[in-house]
């Protein structure tokens, strides 16, 4: 191989400078040049197929997923659908907030509804407003309305009769309905601590347990639990509140490994603030109503929005779910990877929120 020819081709070949001086120390005597870079440019060929391999094969790989991910993502959807249509809802806490949303959102997807709450009138308002928008080829079904108190045991028990007779079975029943609370511990009467459990866990315990033996013969049910960020960790002049969804998430985590035997799904829905009156009609250390919307709940997620995001998980029969920012989601990881900066971060929020509180 001759100098002039072999300058070329090394050149292109991108070697290093040491292989380049190798390849002209040896010009000199052309056999001994040919058998040397004989191997070299077999291997630069071989590179230079591998590099135009994208044009030529990745892309109509990268397509053809892209094709298969979006026939799952439509089957999965078109499933959802057909498991949301006529499936018999039960939803608690219905006259306003989340609970409302998720009225008129199950309502869309053509569920036949089962309202519950303490207001009566409020839930006749709200079957008078989903009827005014009900389109009866998508959901031709008639609602029912059940009215009860949750943090009266004997109360749940009766609804919960009272609901079968209306509807024969339940398919979902969505555990909404929860008090709020704001003080401090060394302030708070006990008799606050038991009316939170009462209503945040008690409550929907009862009525998930009297629910629970039909979904079980029928080998076929879906439980969702609405519970918080807070079942998660704990945040200071919160303890009522937080003790309760810690309480509410063990027990439908419970559950759910104990029903799965039976076909009974259990989703957990833990949400951040929520556009709601939640903070508004909060009890305080001496049972009175805290009657402030708080900023970080004016500022949360709309109703409306994780309303939808429920809808979805019970759709795809997910076992959780937790819909809150970035900061609340941090926390969660936090308490569990890092529990001292946690403590830190905790006890640094309780000494702003009491000078702020006696400012």
């Amino acid at each position: 191989m001759e100098l002039l020819n072999l300058a070329p081709w090394l050149a292109e070949a991108n070697l290093s400078p040491e292989v380049c001086g190798k390849a002209f120390s040896l010009s000199a005597d052309p056999e001994a040049c040919i058998t040397w870079a004989q191997p070299l440019k077999r291997r630069s060929s071989h590179k230079a197929r591998l590099m135009g391999l994208p044009s030529a094969a990745v892309l109509p790989l990268l397509f053809g997923s892209l094709g298969l991910y979006g026939v799952f993502w439509l089957l999965r959807r078109m499933r959802a659908k057909a498991y949301l249509k006529d499936a018999v809802v039960v939803i608690t806490g219905a006259t306003s907030g989340l609970g409302k949303e998720c009225a008129k959102t199950f309502h869309a997807a053509g569920s036949k509804l089962v309202l519950c709450g303490r207001n009566g009138e409020r839930l006749r308002d709200l079957l008078r407003e989903l009827s005014a928008t009900a389109d009866p080829t998508k959901n031709p079904h008639q609602h029912h309305t059940v009215v009860f108190d949750l943090s009266d045991i004997k109360a749940v028990v009766s609804a919960a009769e009272e609901i079968l007779k209306c509807v024969d079975h339940v398919d979902i029943l969505i555990n909404n309905a929860g008090i709020s609370y704001r003080g401090s511990i060394a302030e708070t009467v006990i008799e606050v601590d038991r009316k939170v459990m009462e209503t945040n866990y008690f409550g929907p315990i009862a009525l998930t347990k009297a629910l629970l033996p039909s979904m079980i013969r029928r080998r076929k049910g879906h439980v969702v639990a609405i519970s918080s960020v807070q079942g998660k960790f704990g945040l200071p002049f919160r303890s009522a509140y937080a003790a309760s969804k810690h309480a509410f998430q063990a027990f439908f985590d419970c559950l759910r490994a104990e029903v799965e035997q039976y076909g009974v799904v259990v989703t957990v829905v833990s949400p951040g603030y929520i556009q709601t009156n939640l903070s508004l009609n909060a009890i305080t250390a001496d049972g009175s109503q805290y009657g402030v919307m708080d900023k970080a709940t004016a500022r949360g997620k709309a109703a409306a929005e994780v309303a939808q995001v429920v809808l979805d998980a019970v759709g795809e029969k997910r076992k959780e779910v937790v819909v809150a920012g970035f900061l609340p989601s941090l926390v969660v990881y936090l308490r569990t990877l890092c529990p001292r900066l946690f403590f830190a971060i905790m006890a640094s929020r309780a000494q702003k929120e009491r000078k702020a509180k006696a400012s």
